[in-house]
């Protein structure tokens, strides 16, 4: 089978890492295509995986720079397409379904997103899209759009491509020389919310910053990931740690705050404890789930930075709290499916696999429940 998958940011390099290789392993032949974004390239070149970057030059985030961007990437992605002839394509960018219609090949957009919160990928890439493939907790439209109807939704969520037991064991060895597990330690993330769907959306200012990092100093070490540049005063809290160790980090430092969705999510399903602080909390379905269905993470809006400072010193003096975020995330995990088995069984059976879930997806969902036996608790 010939399968070509789209990536566009380095969160959706981790979505597609296990399928992929899964994929690899059985022989079929898969394409990866890549843009320009963040580190993105960096993880394409450690993971040993070929690929092909179409847009070298990335882009600007202006409506002018998404159109351009737009048409580079159709341009290249149709060129490879007629050349290589996929069966199947899969990504989380408009192109494919562009090119798959053109050319008369499926495509499947991954996404985990709410139409609300990126209304304009939506119009771009859901009309021509075969199908989309969603967690339960993402609605892609209205109850009764046509995107509605074309979405396979599974139990799952992204993060658990990658961060499901069956497929990452934390391993202290790979963070050792950089921190100590013997005081407790928290990882702040700052975003730089400069996409097209962060426009007029806001996270955690300097001041905010340093109101945290005054809570948190008495009680622990403070490492600093930013995608933005740090203000001088925090360049000492910067953690200096190869981006593909940072889950590894993640899953044991005692608590995450930050204003990244993603990695907000990423400790979550990881049972640590998370506090995301921006204009998107309540208007995400996967990470509303995770905060009142599993009690995983805490949504704090900016108008309300009080609350934020509340909710750290409430957790800080919890006691066990490791211990019942795990309990948590265990429960969150006999819910949830292997997303990575599910992707791989769902792509070698496509469009088969459309009709079996829409008639029998609780049926097909539970060989996807196994979890790996090797799982190890986070106690300490």
């Amino acid at each position: 089978m010939r399968i070509l998958i789209d990536i566009g940011h380095p969160a959706h390099y981790h979505l597609f890492k296990n399928p992929i290789s899964c994929l690899l392993n059985k022989k079929h032949n898969v394409s990866i295509l890549i843009k320009k974004k963040d580190i993105l390239e960096y993880l394409l070149k450690q993971s040993g995986y070929e690929y092909l970057n179409i847009l070298p030059k990335g882009r600007k985030n202006s409506k002018t720079g998404i159109l351009l961007g737009l048409v580079k990437r159709d341009w290249a992605m149709f060129k490879f397409c007629l050349k290589n002839r996929p069966d199947i394509m899969l990504g989380t960018s408009t192109a494919i379904t562009h090119i798959g219609k053109l050319l008369n090949i499926p495509s499947i957009i991954v996404n985990e997103d709410d139409y609300n919160a990126v209304q304009l990928f939506s119009k771009l890439g859901y009309p021509l899209a075969s199908n989309i493939l969603a967690p339960i907790s993402c609605p892609t439209g209205k109850v009764d759009s046509k995107w509605e109807k074309k979405t396979i939704h599974y139990e799952g969520f992204h993060e658990l491509a990658y961060l499901h037991p069956n497929f990452f064991i934390p391993k202290y060895s790979k963070i050792k020389k950089i921190i100590s597990t013997l005081a407790p330690f928290y990882i702040i993330r700052f975003a730089k919310l400069t996409a097209h769907h962060d426009q007029g959306k806001k996270g955690i200012t300097t001041k905010i910053a340093q109101k945290i990092i005054d809570i948190l100093s008495p009680h622990g070490n403070i490492y600093i990931t930013s995608e933005r540049e740090l203000e001088p005063q925090f360049e000492k809290y910067r953690i200096h740690i190869k981006p593909e160790n940072i889950h590894h980090v993640l899953f044991y430092a005692d608590m995450y705050i930050g204003d990244s969705q993603t990695m907000a999510a990423e400790a979550a399903v990881l049972g640590t404890p998370s506090i995301r602080f921006n204009d998107f909390v309540g208007k995400l379905g996967y990470l509303e789930e995770l905060e009142h269905k599993y009690n995983l993470t805490y949504g704090i809006k900016t108008s309300e930075p009080e609350k934020l400072y509340q909710k750290i010193n409430e957790l800080i003096i919890t006691s066990n709290l490791q211990q019942e975020f795990q309990k948590r995330r265990q429960k969150m995990l006999a819910d949830k499916i292997d997303v990575t088995a599910f992707m791989v069984w769902f792509i070698e059976k496509y469009p088969e696999s459309v009709n079996i879930m829409k008639e029998n997806s609780s049926e097909i969902e539970k060989r996807f429940h196994r979890v790996n036996l090797d799982y190890q608790n986070k106690f300490r």
